[in-house]
């Protein structure tokens, strides 16, 4: 009688100590330290998510443990000059929310109301960009493509939001999670996006 081949070395096997939610989270981590390394120079940051996300979708659906290899893979494929563009929208929103944090403070004419819209346009806008970076080709990185999902999917839009909420308060309370939190926030991405009811689970 022929032997079974034995299971690869990489997946993760039910006896093992760490469950695999356990071993996913580990990943998560992992993932979210590389990204932010990948996003120093700011303007890679959509490749980084993207690349973060890509990774995340992968190890989901093989079992199989991420490698550095794999993201750094992943984040040349995702690095174009579309993508360094789109990083420069990084810094514009930096510079928005220096700016309603300076009409809060200085309690200028219309401060009222021009603070919590930009507020709402910083979060519109990172929401967007999140579902953007985990789309998949043909509408990989595509804002217009994000944008749209968005509002088709309005719940999944909301949770997505309420994760960029919870990590900027994470980021502000406890300043040395920082960079752990683009794992969390990708793998968030990732999840809405293959929830969503406009494509279903295949890409």
């Amino acid at each position: 009688m022929s032997r079974a081949p034995a299971p690869p070395r990489d997946r993760r096997e039910a006896g093992e100590i760490f469950s695999p939610g356990f071993a996913l989270f580990a990943d998560m981590l992992l993932v979210g330290l590389l990204t932010s390394l990948a996003c120093l120079p700011v303007v890679t940051v959509p490749a980084a998510l993207a690349a973060a996300s890509a990774t995340l979708r992968e190890t989901v659906g093989t079992g199989t443990q991420i490698r550095i290899g794999a993201y750094a893979g992943q984040l040349r494929a995702h690095l174009s000059a579309g993508s360094l563009a789109a990083g420069l929208l990084v810094p514009l929103l930096a510079v928005v929310l220096l700016v309603d944090s300076a009409l809060v403070r200085g309690a200028l004419p219309g401060a009222a109301a021009m603070a919590p819209a930009l507020a709402l346009l910083t979060l519109g806008s990172a929401t967007v960009g999140l579902r953007a970076s985990a789309l998949t080709a043909p509408h990989r990185l595509s804002a217009r493509e994000g944008l749209l999902r968005s509002a088709a999917d309005p719940r999944g839009t909301l949770l997505l939001g309420g994760a960029v909420l919870l990590a900027a308060l994470l980021a502000w309370s406890m300043p040395l999670l920082t960079p752990l939190l683009p794992g969390p926030v990708a793998f968030a991405a990732t999840a809405v996006d293959l929830r969503a009811p406009t494509h279903g689970p295949q890409r």
